[in-house]
C-alpha cells in the first residue's frame, strides 16, 4: 500500500509522517498492494484535522477525526477504518465478490448490525437556484436540501457542512 500524506496550513515533522505510514501501511493487510490511501492533514483553528481515504477499485474507505493531538487522530482514524471494514464485511463481500484490491480474508468477523430505513418522506422536486435552495433548507432547519437546480436542469443537493459554511453535490448521467 502507498501513503500520500497532504498537507495544508499546517507543518509536519519527519517523525509524524513516519507514524501515519506506519499506521496506514498496517491497514495494507485488508489491500492488494497496488492501493493508494490518501491521507490530508489541515490545521482548522486550534485543532489538526486528519482525513483519510481509501479506493480499493470501487470500494470508497473514509474516515476522518479533528483533534488536538495529530499522533492521537491518526490512531482513531486508523481505528474507524479498521472499524468500517468490520461493521460492513459481508454486505461488501455480497457486492465485490470479484474485487482483487480489497483482501475479504484478512478483515475480522465481527456481528453486523441491520440497517433499517425508520422514515421515508416524499416530495415534489422544485426549481430553484442554489441561493434559494439554501434558504429553503435553512427555513426547514434541515442539515441538507434536495432540489432541481433551474440553472443546470439536473437534481442536486446543498448540505451545511460542519464548518458552518454550504456544499453542493451536483448529479450527472
Amino acid at each position: 500500500m502507498r501513503v500520500n500524506i497532504v498537507t495544508k496550513n499546517l507543518n509536519v515533522s519527519d517523525n509524524l509522517k513516519a507514524v501515519i505510514e506506519k499506521k496506514i501501511e498496517k491497514l495494507g493487510k485488508y489491500f492488494s498492494d497496488d492501493i493508494t490511501a490518501n491521507v490530508m492533514l489541515t490545521q482548522e483553528g486550534g485543532l489538526k484535522k486528519i482525513e483519510v481515504t481509501i479506493n480499493a477499485k470501487g470500494i470508497i474507505f473514509r474516515a476522518e477525526e479533528l483533534t488536538s493531538e495529530a499522533y492521537e487522530g491518526i490512531d482513531k482514524v486508523v481505528d474507524k477504518l479498521s472499524s468500517q471494514m468490520s461493521r460492513f464485511k459481508k454486505r461488501l463481500v455480497k457486492k465485490h465478490k470479484g474485487n482483487k484490491a480489497f483482501k475479504f480474508d484478512a478483515v475480522p468477523d465481527v456481528e453486523e448490525e441491520e440497517l433499517k430505513i425508520v422514515k421515508t418522506k416524499k416530495f415534489d422536486l422544485s426549481p430553484m437556484t442554489v441561493d434559494e435552495a439554501i434558504i429553503q433548507m435553512e427555513l426547514l432547519q434541515h442539515t441538507f436540501f434536495i432540489f432541481m437546480n433551474m440553472e443546470t436542469d439536473t437534481v442536486n443537493v446543498v448540505y451545511k457542512r460542519k464548518n458552518s459554511n454550504y456544499g453542493l453535490l451536483e448529479t450527472s448521467y
